[in-house]
This record gives structure tokens, C-alpha cells and sequence, in this order.
């Protein structure tokens, strides 16, 4: 019973997402609100919206290592799984992005939290305003000097819808995500119980595969397209929010406390570890392409993350 509850809740977390996606896409195009302001904000934030609201629930309920094991968790799942398979199945080009901004600014986050985690354990409420605040300085700097790295972060059906579609769609995401996120925690916490395995191990794999499906879907369905709406900048982008936006507004509304010793001593190092394998795995051995040997090699790096997780 609990799995068919952590199945409802994430289809009801993708499904809202989608409506709060269009619901703030349709009211910002109301407001006039430029295209590529709405792709790099607005939207960034309603795709965020599943891991965030999941982590808010876990760490205002006490269950601080699921928030916390989300967010490591889906960034892995992110480069590991999603991107994998993504270059498995087809060859993808490197921006000149990536080295510029995505990836030092992804690093530097993941840095940032290392830091603020490792000596005591506890995300506090002024780390959280320092994560969140990164976060803001990096959307100037990407809407001044990188617009055109934003360009593709607008959904397909963009049009502007009546504003009473744009309430009820604002009205039913919203009630689809907290519904999705009570039935999500809910059984994640009674499946680690039933099973005797940690709330960590809950969060790092089916809660976080669960929150990466959207990205993994997107990703296959562009490839099958072949369209150049997937990218691995859209991929790091998402690990940035994860971190400055989704624990950075955490530990902002409530302290994150981690209590399973595994994610500061394991996991977030196998986030730290990914992150930084993407660097050169871009320049070699073609230089701005990743094709299916470095999928290959992500995928079994995840395969091996997670069998290590139920040792």
C-alpha cells in the first residue's frame, strides 16, 4: 500500500507541476512580462516545484534526512541517470556555457553547501538566506550577460490563456502538490519503517528518482524529437535550483537538521564527485559533445552508487 501511495504522490507532484508551470507561464504573459525573463525565473522555480514542496513538508515533520536526501539524490539522479541516458541514446553538443557559468556556478554551490553542512550538521536559517541569495545574484547575472543561454527554458505551448484557466490551474497544481507531497512522505516514511532501512535511503532513491522523472522525460521525449531543447545546460540549471532555491528556502521557512551520519559521509560526496566528472568527461575524448561511452560511464557510476546504498 505504501509504494501505491508513493506512486499516486509523485503522479499528482508531476501533474501539479505541470499545471502550476502553466499557470505562471499564462500569468506572466499577462503581466508582459519578457519571454526570456519568464524562462529563466518563473519557470525555473514552477519545474523546482515538486522537490521543493516535498522538502518542506519533510523538514517542517521532522523528517530532515528525506529533504535533505532529495536534494543530493536528484542532483545525482540529474548528471548520473538523466543525462546518462540521455547521450545513451543520442550524441548531444556542449554549449560554451557550460564552462563559463553552468558548471562553476553548479560547483560553487555544491561547494557552498558542503561547507555549511559538514562541521555541525544543521543547514541554518542565515545559510539558507545565503544560498537563496546566490541564487538571485546568478539569475541578474545570467539575465544581463547570458541571455541567450535562456532562451529554450520556455515551454512549447506558451500561449496566453484566459485568466480564469490561469486560476484554475493555479488553484488545482497547487492543491496536486501538497496532496502529491503528503501521499509521497507519507509512504516513504512507513516503506523505511516496514523495511527497516533509513529515511536517507528512502530519500536518495525512490524520492529522488521520483522528483528526476519530469527532467528523465523531457530529456528522452527531446532526443526522440530531435530537438535541441534538452541540454546539459537545462540538467545543471536544475542542480543549481536544487540547491540555492530548494535548501536554500528549506532552511530559510525551518533549520535542516541531518541526523543519518551517511549523507554527509557518503552521499554528498558522490554528489561532489559527479559534478565535478562532468568537466572533463565534456573535453574528452571529443571535445564539447558527450556521447554514449560517457553515458555509459555516468550510468554505471549510478548503478553503483545506488546498489552501495542497501549495503
Amino acid at each position: 500500500m505504501d509504494l501505491v501511495f508513493i506512486g499516486l504522490g509523485l503522479l499528482l507532484l508531476i501533474i501539479g507541476g505541470n499545471w502550476l508551470l502553466k499557470s505562471a507561464v499564462g500569468f506572466s504573459l499577462h503581466l508582459n512580462i519578457p519571454k526570456i525573463v519568464i524562462g529563466m525565473t518563473v519557470v525555473s522555480f514552477a519545474t523546482s516545484a515538486p522537490e521543493l514542496i516535498v522538502s518542506i513538508k519533510s523538514a517542517l515533520e521532522n523528517h530532515a534526512d528525506i529533504a535533505f536526501g532529495n536534494v543530493i539524490g536528484s542532483n545525482i539522479a540529474n548528471l548520473g541517470l538523466v543525462l546518462g541516458i540521455t547521450i545513451l541514446i543520442s550524441t548531444i553538443s556542449v554549449e560554451k556555457s557550460f564552462y563559463k557559468t553552468d558548471w562553476p556556478i553548479m560547483m560553487i554551490s555544491s561547494v557552498m553547501l558542503y561547507l555549511f553542512i559538514v562541521f555541525d550538521g544543521v543547514l541554518q536559517r542565515y545559510e539558507g538566506i545565503i544560498l537563496f541569495s546566490f541564487l538571485i545574484i546568478f539569475l541578474v547575472y545570467l539575465l544581463r550577460f547570458q541571455k541567450t543561454a535562456v532562451v529554450d527554458e520556455m515551454p512549447e505551448d506558451d500561449e496566453k490563456l484566459p485568466l480564469h484557466k490561469i486560476v484554475i490551474f493555479l488553484v488545482l497544481g497547487g492543491v496536486a502538490l501538497w496532496g502529491g507531497s503528503e501521499l509521497l512522505i507519507d509512504g516513504a516514511v512507513n516503506l523505511a519503517k516496514a523495511f527497516n532501512v533509513s529515511e536517507r535511503v528512502i530519500g536518495i532513491t525512490i524520492v529522488s528518482i521520483g522528483t528526476s522523472i519530469p527532467e528523465l522525460a523531457a530529456s528522452i521525449i527531446a532526443v526522440i524529437k530531435k530537438e535541441k531543447a534538452i541540454s546539459l545546460g537545462n540538467l545543471i540549471g536544475s542542480n543549481v535550483f536544487n540547491i540555492l532555491a530548494v535548501l536554500g528556502l528549506t532552511s530559510i521557512i525551518t533549520p535542516i537538521t541531518i541526523s543519518d551520519s551517511g549523507l554527509l559521509s557518503n552521499d554528498i560526496f558522490w554528489m561532489l564527485g559527479i559534478a565535478f566528472l562532468v568537466f572533463p568527461l565534456v573535453f574528452a575524448p571529443v571535445k564539447m559533445k558527450l556521447s554514449w561511452k560517457e553515458g555509459l560511464i555516468l550510468l554505471v557510476l549510478y548503478v553503483v552508487f545506488i546498489v552501495g546504498m542497501f549495503k
